[in-house]
């Protein structure tokens, strides 16, 4: 994998700027955080991963309050609350529709990332085609490539 969400570029962004990295994933299921978890160094900035699946993980262990689990407020709610746990510096979050079916009301394919830097979040959505799979390959991607952009922010 080469450019922004190449997992190496970002261990050598954390690395270099001394970030800590934390992950929340619903529609990714853990796909992202083992992307970040292969890369060099990763013991030394990336703070690790909650994978909240289920609506009561997302509710208890990270404090989602809004009651859309497939919205901007979830994707942001997803990634201040593991900044918040785990204590990092900078956090992405997925949420979304995989597929095959639709969920609240949205296609397959809606997806939601969430960035938190500093207790500040925005979210990102996104239209994604393909299998369940596929959307959450390209989704990590996406937001493997959100996350390299805003620590070069920081």
């Amino acid at each position: 994998m080469s450019g922004p969400a190449d997992p190496e570029r970002i261990a050598k962004l954390a690395c270099d700027r001394g970030l800590s990295v934390a992950v929340a994933e619903s529609l990714t299921g853990g796909i992202l955080t083992s992307r970040l978890a292969a890369a060099s160094d990763a013991s030394a900035w990336l703070r690790g991963g909650v994978v909240a699946y289920a609506t009561e993980v997302k509710r208890n262990v990270l404090q989602v309050t809004t009651r859309q689990v497939v919205s901007a407020e979830c994707a942001r709610q997803l990634a201040e609350g593991v900044a918040r746990l785990l204590g990092a510096d900078i956090a992405v979050a997925t949420t979304g529709v995989g597929g095959p079916d639709p969920q609240e009301g949205q296609p397959p394919g809606t997806v939601w990332l969430g960035v938190s830097v500093g207790g500040v979040s925005d979210a990102v959505q996104l239209h994604l085609d393909g299998e369940p799979d596929e959307v959450c390959s390209r989704a990590a991607g996406a937001a493997l490539a959100l996350l390299y952009r805003r620590m070069q922010d920081i």
